[in-house]
């Protein structure tokens, strides 16, 4: 499922327009990144969690000609899914 499916799902399923759903989803996925830059971390019960994960600078092997390199530090954006989301996959 793409954002296409998921608005016109969601504007199947709550009778709203495709724009106004469009609106709203494109809002969240904002808000959500917004929070991640800050250094927050986005919690929706029943959906799980979203937060920002530090790696360190390490080394690393260019697999074209086997030298070294050295991969810079970073921060990367990580979910952690909920129990309930995990049991209803599950079921």
């Amino acid at each position: 499922m793409n954002k296409t499916d998921l608005v016109n799902v969601v504007a199947s399923e709550t009778q709203l327009s495709k724009k106004d759903v469009e609106a709203v989803v494109s809002a969240t996925i904002g808000a959500i990144t917004t929070a991640l830059k800050s250094g927050d971390k986005v919690q929706l019960i029943g959906l799980g969690t979203f937060e920002v994960k530090a790696t360190a600078e390490r080394e690393g092997r260019n697999p074209a000609t086997g030298e070294a390199i050295k991969i810079a530090a970073s921060k990367k954006p990580a979910f952690s899914a909920s129990k309930v989301l995990k049991d209803e996959v599950n079921a």
